[in-house]
């Protein structure tokens, strides 16, 4: 059975975007280096170090299903249905598109956390999910279903704009030590997510 895990690029002051939206210098990373790192979008290239180019296989090469937020699908146009993870996309909202079967024919509209991870699961099989939104992620750390947070964190301050993290419904969330590698413009780090004793 594969993990949950999440991953969002983040700058050094926590954010995932700037308040409109964009990203700004946040993945400047993913073109950092001179490794072609293959994936299923044509319209998206990565050539990052060979540190970061590790780090991203990690991530993505056992992922079997990725559960994406309906702003972030919005802004991305779906990929394309064709996500860069290389595995398809579960959505989270309570309004799929009207077209969604004829235009996104991998991607799968689900209302609810419980029900996108449910269903990333079975997508999966043995292999991980990963959750790229920070609300949907937020809302799983909540239900205590994410099992390591991973972050790929930028040499950039925002100032503002839209955070990974925000209140954490229940108190504090302890991590264990982070695995950590260091890129060139990323310091990817993850962290299992301690499990409280019943």
């Amino acid at each position: 059975m594969g993990k949950i895990f999440s991953h969002m690029t983040m700058s050094l002051d926590g954010y995932i975007a700037q308040p409109d939206d964009q990203v700004g210098e946040l993945f400047d990373w993913y073109q950092a280096g001179d490794v072609t790192v293959p994936n299923p979008n044509e319209d998206i290239s990565v050539k990052v170090d060979d540190a970061s180019a590790e780090a991203w296989r990690d991530l993505t090469e056992n992922t079997g299903a990725l559960i994406a937020g309906r702003r972030l699908f919005d802004i991305a146009g779906g990929w394309n249905d064709k996500h860069p993870a290389g595995a398809p996309v579960v959505v989270v909202t309570h309004r799929p598109p009207a077209d969604a079967a004829e235009k996104w024919p991998t991607t799968t509209f689900v209302d609810g956390v419980e029900a996108a991870i449910n269903r990333a699961k079975q997508i999966a099989g043995d292999k991980n999910v990963t959750i790229a939104s920070a609300n949907v992620t937020q809302q799983a750390l909540a239900l205590g279903l994410v099992e390591e947070v991973c972050v790929s964190l930028v040499p950039v301050l925002f100032g503002e704009g839209i955070p990974y993290f925000s209140k954490i419904e229940g108190g504090h969330l302890l991590l264990d030590d982070p695995v950590v590698v260091q890129g060139r413009r990323a310091l990817h780090l993850r962290y299992p997510v301690r499990r409280q004793a019943l």
